[in-house]
């Protein structure tokens, strides 16, 4: 690791420090507490916009283009997201960060200022463009600020701040529009901003290491243009133009050919933005047609469910936030819990075919909803559709981080969460375009005849339902009628794509779990931008919390049994302590560990009557003994790291993997964030 600005270092070095040494220093958590309010800005417009969204087009005009303020973030992030994690490679993660900040800032303050659709649709993409480099550049830099081992505690982190933005975010919503302007949702992201860029300036002090990438600039050009191609195609057509006009079949001619070259480019690219030979890894193409089809359903619903509750139900943007927390706790419920159960088993299979046969099932319950619906009706719904999404989503990256080699780790886990990203894309678009056409049909069947009030049409109705206020009274259920069934109809034609990843779920290999593949953090899950993340990246992550999870579960114990020794815990923790620092002063370590006086005095004194240290004034050091074992000790802990690793610790292995289990043994053998086992009454190893 290298040294920054100050000369402190924080990665692994090999000078004998004090205990007291071992925190990581205020400047970095100052700055880590920077990161999390440029996640938090990230994460939160990803949620906070839904509930905002029905008065949003009832004020600029056009429900019809609804569907493109999501989309259009949606897409720029994604297309971003590869060039930001390069870019701050190469040239230097804190300028990154800051320009990424900036630019968010610039979309937020312009969307809050927009004056019609086509204005806040082009801010939104801008916003989505900033939005992706806050999120890769955020969890890059922490792995710069600390080392291996602590890398799992301050990513976990950043997987709250996503979690509480996912029930924060519709709430906030809905009181900034109810109680001050839907405009304030975008204007709330300035201060916050402003608050982070000032920290990240003066206090982030991070190795400026160059890392020198061959850009795939025309593959990221292509894939977005591919993307936004056939995504117009499914929003625009039907509704705007007709689908065998010229203009729809001009985009989807445009996309199939940008496609096919797309797939000539990514054939010679260099370090390619989506390596074609991930295809050819089965799991890999099934869990990403899996993972759009996750991202199509979720984010389709999460956009048009509040607009259900506020026009269909009368509900308040405010309430209509409240509402659709059952949704979001299930999906988290589901989405922690399945991670967990695979973690410890290693069986996975299970999960996305009940969670896409789940899905399936909420989408036709939420097709069931209409204005007469109860509160405990809907709840109960969204609970489901959100407990299906939650079981699939955790295992979808974990399965596929399993099934390929460790050079392409990385990229898999982008390329899984990549497809959930345009399959969010394309889920809203058609969700949009499915409403707009439903809509129009219905609202000119149920007020054909009729005689409108001077001032409200149906092409009124239609662009701003607020224009259902003004009816009177006997009029006012149809209007409401024809947006429920509307909208509902939108979770029935989403139904059959949900069916279709179930049946794909069930050809799905069910290949044993390496050690090391561990359940992912929420950012991998939840992000609506796909993660970026270097091989190295995504394993350190995983021992990192493997070796946190070992050390509460007795470590100690487990590697003194595998060494053959009959030695406390508590010893053995020692033994591997006076070897990394040279002598220790047992008072003065339980002063300043987490460890008891009485077991460190009892495990000094076992190594003393062993022959494995001696005093030398009031400090232990090793005999010659001591010295072996306490090598024996750490090469087996060195070697438990790198059994979880299965076949990616081949003959081959790389350098870096090498080094990473080199500096995870000696932090996680040598330091006092990790306990022994503290009974006394642990019985011997034999």
């Amino acid at each position: 690791m290298a040294e920054d600005a100050h000369g402190m270092t924080h990665g692994v070095t090999g000078q004998v420090r004090d205990a007291r040494d071992e925190h990581v220093p205020g400047n970095v958590l100052v700055s880590i507490g920077a990161l999390l309010l440029g996640m938090l800005l990230a994460a939160l417009d990803q949620t906070i916009v839904s509930t905002a969204l029905p008065t949003i087009v009832s004020e600029l005009g056009g429900m019809e283009h609804l569907s493109w303020v999501v989309t259009a973030y949606l897409l720029a992030s994604t297309a971003a997201t590869p060039l930001w994690g390069k870019l701050g490679d190469q040239y230097g993660r804190k300028t990154l960060f800051q320009i990424a900040i900036v630019i968010f800032l610039v979309g937020s303050a312009l969307c809050g200022a927009a004056q019609n659709m086509p204005q806040l649709i082009g801010f939104r993409a801008i916003q989505g463009l900033g939005g992706g480099g806050l999120m890769v550049l955020s969890m890059a830099i922490v792995g710069d600020l600390v080392p291996p081992r602590e890398r799992g505690r301050y990513q976990g982190l950043f997987g709250a701040v996503f979690g509480a933005t996912s029930v924060l975010g519709p709430l906030l919503g809905g009181l900034f529009t109810q109680h001050v302007s839907w405009r304030w949702v975008f204007y709330v992201n300035l201060p916050v901003g402003v608050v982070a860029l000032a920290v990240i300036a003066t206090v982030l002090r991070i190795p400026r290491k160059s890392m020198r990438h061959v850009i795939d600039y025309l593959g990221t050009f292509l894939i977005a243009s591919v993307a936004t191609s056939l995504v117009l195609v499914a929003s625009l057509g039907g509704t705007t133009w007709n689908w065998g006009s010229p203009q729809i079949v001009g985009l989807a001619v445009l996309g199939v050919v940008l496609a096919v070259v797309f797939v000539a480019v990514e054939r010679r690219a260099a370090e390619p933005v989506l390596p074609l030979k991930l295809f050819r890894v089965r799991t890999f193409t099934l869990s990403a047609v899996i993972s759009f089809v996750v991202g199509f359903a979720m984010f389709g619903a999460m956009t048009y469910l509040p607009t259900f509750l506020q026009v269909v139900q009368n509900v308040s943007p405010t309430l209509s936030g409240v509402h659709m927390l059952p949704m979001v706790l299930g999906l988290l419920l589901a989405s922690t819990v399945s991670g967990q159960i695979v973690s410890r088993t290693g069986r996975w299979k299970v999960f996305p075919v009940v969670g896409t046969g789940v899905t399936t099932f909420g989408l036709l319950l939420l097709h069931q909803l209409d204005g007469y619906s109860s509160t405990a009706e809907m709840s109960s719904y969204f609970f489901v559709f959100g407990l299906g999404l939650g079981l699939v989503m955790q295992v979808l990256v974990l399965i596929v981080q399993n099934a390929v080699s460790y050079e392409d780790l990385g990229v898999a886990t982008s390329g899984a969460t990549f497809f959930r990203s345009i399959g969010a894309s394309f889920g809203v678009a058609i969700f949009g375009t499915i409403f707009a056409g439903r809509l129009g049909e219905k609202l000119a069947d149920a007020f054909r005849g009729t005689q409108l009030p001077p001032g409200v049409s149906v092409d009124a109705l239609e662009a701003d339902p607020r224009g259902i206020a003004a009816l009177p009274p006997a009029l006012r259920p149809p209007a409401v009628q024809a947006y429920a069934s509307s909208i509902t109809d939108v979770f029935l034609y989403a139904a059959p794509v949900a069916l279709l990843g179930f049946v794909l779920a069930w050809f799905l290999k069910e290949d044993r779990l390496r050690g090391s593949v561990t359940a992912p953090d929420v950012t991998e899950t939840l992000a609506s931008n796909p993660v970026e993340r270097s091989s190295y990246d995504e394993v350190c992550r995983a021992l990192s919390v493997l070796g946190t999870r070992e050390g509460r579960r007795e470590i100690y114990r487990t590697i003194t049994e595998r060494a053959g020794y009959d030695l406390l815990p508590a010893a053995s923790w020692l033994l591997l302590r006076i070897k990394k620092y040279g002598q220790v002063e047992p008072g003065v370590l339980a002063e300043h560990s987490t460890v008891p006086l009485t077991v460190v005095m009892e495990a000094a004194r076992q190594l003393e009557e062993r022959h494995l240290a001696l005093r030398e004034g009031l400090d232990l050091v090793l005999t010659e003994q001591g010295r072996e074992v306490a090598e024996r000790l750490a090469r087996t802990r060195e070697e438990s790291l790198a059994e979880l690793l299965g076949d990616w610790w081949g003959p081959d292995r790389p350098t870096d993997l090498i080094q990473l289990v080199k500096e995870l043994n000696d932090e996680l053998c040598g330091s006092t964030a990790e306990r022994p086992h503290e009974e006394r009454t642990v019985p011997r190893l034999s």
